[in-house]
């Protein structure tokens, strides 16, 4: 069977006016698929129409196309955008266009995923070179969404990700019923902190506290600020137990793992 490709879908018959954008990061290493879930469209849309400090990336008139990479270690890429530019602002490093968003394609933003290996160092691809290229991977049937609980031994939360998927339902009843010890990393330094959750709503309650405050409360966090927390912190769970378990044996499992990752000597952790 042979594969979908992008412009079987799109069916644009002047591809030569048409330049595709794949979007991997910008703004300080930001992460655009997560922009994406978080619902910062104008953020996605000023990093479609940046121009770099010497050169313009379109024309006047020119279809733009943008994509954003879904996994850092893969070729997946989700269409978020189509458009038109209306008029050239003739500014670089920066913001160089108005447009206007071709609404025939709206039904598929957020949905369409394809898989493309980009061999060349620039982003911005003429869409008459790479399109064959572009194989259609799925059409989601709702807004793509990544979102669902994992696993315990699965998780690996940035403070970002955390701090939007704690409100989903998934992730809450994954976590409100389950007692634990979890570990945090400072990615800027390798320390770490061990925490337990065995009070109300357990797990999804300290990490919701982690969540609105950065540092739940914890003496050794306290010292951090929040802007530190928010760009380096992760958040994995090393234990788990059932809400029955008595609180000692959580209690006792965190002060093991304090003392073989040596948190108390080299992390976060003060008692």
């Amino acid at each position: 069977m042979s594969a979908i490709k992008l412009n079987d879908i799109l069916n644009i018959d002047n591809l030569s006016n048409v330049k595709i954008r794949f979007n991997l990061m910008f703004r300080q290493n930001w992460n655009p698929i997560e922009i994406f879930k978080n619902g910062e469209l104008n953020i996605l849309l000023e990093g479609q129409y940046w121009n770099y400090k010497n050169q313009k990336s379109y024309k006047n008139g020119q279809i733009t196309i943008g994509f954003i990479k879904i996994k850092p270690n893969d070729d997946l890429w989700l269409l978020f955008h189509i458009g038109k530019i209306t008029n050239d602002l003739n500014i670089l490093d920066g913001v160089g266009y108005e447009y206007e968003v071709l609404s025939n394609y709206q039904k598929y933003f957020g949905r369409l995923i394809i898989r493309f290996k980009n061999k060349a160092q620039t982003m911005i691809r003429h869409a008459s070179s790479v399109i064959d290229d572009c194989e259609v991977v799925q059409i989601l049937p709702d807004t793509f969404d990544n979102d669902i609980f994992p696993g315990y031994d699965k998780v690996n939360l940035t403070w970002e990700e955390l701090s939007r998927v704690i409100e989903k339902g998934n992730w809450k009843t994954a976590l409100q019923n389950q007692k634990g010890v979890y570990l945090i990393t400072d990615t800027s330094n390798g320390k770490m902190y061990i925490g337990s959750a065995y009070g109300q709503d357990m797990i999804l309650g300290r990490w919701q506290s982690y969540a609105k405050t950065g540092n739940g409360g914890n003496v050794g966090l306290k010292k951090l600020p929040f802007e530190h927390i928010k760009k380096h912190f992760r958040y994995s769970i090393l234990d788990i137990y059932k809400s029955t378990i008595d609180d000692q044996t959580i209690i006792d499992r965190e002060n093991w793992w304090k003392e073989v990752l040596l948190s108390r000597a080299f992390g976060y952790n003060e008692n």
